[in-house]
């Protein structure tokens, strides 16, 4: 019996009795459990919402990306299995979809949605900007580019949310660091901004890279950046950050740095100053419409 079970089929191999399994234990679903020592955490439900199905069911969406090594998904996200069943208990959702044998790969013994696969489904069923953010975590873990995924929107070309993908995947980009970094970058394409480069290196004296810029046009030399909690509460860290702005100004750089508190508006201000300052130089690129 693992830490993760059937119940019915522990009472049935007589590991366990009704009330042991009652007293003993939590429910994740119907018929699973786990001890009631432990959390709950979003690999155990994955694990139990497999169970659930039966073993027949093929993981797919954020638990697949999760368990492809993708960060940034929340412990409490749903699992989303491709299955025909309508009915699932919360914290399960189902996807009634067509799927081939080479969609899944085998992971700890359970049936999970390929690399590209659970992409394409990332994209279809979250909205745009949860999508997007999650496509950028999986490429940065796996590799993944959007051509890798697209031949599924041809393959299922009625399925639902398939033009959604498409335009997700477009958006995509491995260079995502954090969530906040894609909506960011997100938000300055909204406003009609060229698409920002990722990952900006910026050489040092002897040639070798002292920076990677968060986003911007290096063309330009216009960064946008954002400075997660981590940059306040580790002093090395902000030490660091601090000498290195001074060289990227020091350069020629314009750098915004962005952080939580601040609102969409002062951002893009701030980024069409930064803008304007460039085209008075006569080194400004065409907008997007």
């Amino acid at each position: 019996m693992g830490i993760i079970f059937l119940g019915s089929e522990a009472v049935a191999r007589g590991e366990l009795t009704k009330e042991r399994l009652r007293h003993n234990f939590r429910a994740l679903y119907p018929d699973v459990y786990m001890p009631t020592v432990g959390e709950p955490t979003l690999y155990r439900r994955t694990v139990g919402a497999w169970l659930w199905s039966r073993r027949r069911g093929v993981i797919t969406g954020r638990a697949a990306a999760a368990l492809h090594g993708a960060l940034w998904v929340d412990d409490d996200a749903p699992v989303e299995l491709i299955w025909n069943n309508n009915h699932p208990p919360p914290g399960i959702i189902t996807h009634d979809d067509r799927f081939l044998y080479d969609d899944v790969v085998e992971h700890h013994d359970m049936a999970v949605a390929t690399i590209q696969r659970t992409a394409y489904d990332l994209g279809r069923y979250l909205p745009r900007d949860k999508a997007v953010a999650h496509l950028d975590a999986l490429a940065r873990a796996t590799g993944l580019r959007a051509e890798h995924a697209l031949p599924y929107t041809e393959l299922y070309k009625g399925a639902r949310g398939v033009r959604r993908c498409r335009t997700a995947l477009d958006l995509m980009d491995a260079g995502a660091q954090s969530p906040k970094e894609t909506w960011l970058r997100l938000l300055l394409i909204d406003a009609g901004y060229p698409r920002p480069q990722t990952q900006i290196p910026v050489l040092g004296e002897y040639g070798q890279p002292f920076a990677f810029l968060d986003m911007g046009w290096e063309e330009l030399m216009i960064a946008v950046e954002y400075d997660g909690e981590q940059h306040r509460t580790d002093r090395d860290r902000w030490v660091w950050d601090a000498r290195r702005h001074r060289k990227l100004r020091r350069l020629g750089w314009i750098v915004i740095r962005v952080i939580a508190e601040d609102r969409p508006y002062d951002i893009l201000s701030r980024v069409a100053e930064a803008w304007a300052l460039r085209e008075t130089e006569g080194r400004v690129i065409r907008r997007a419409s």
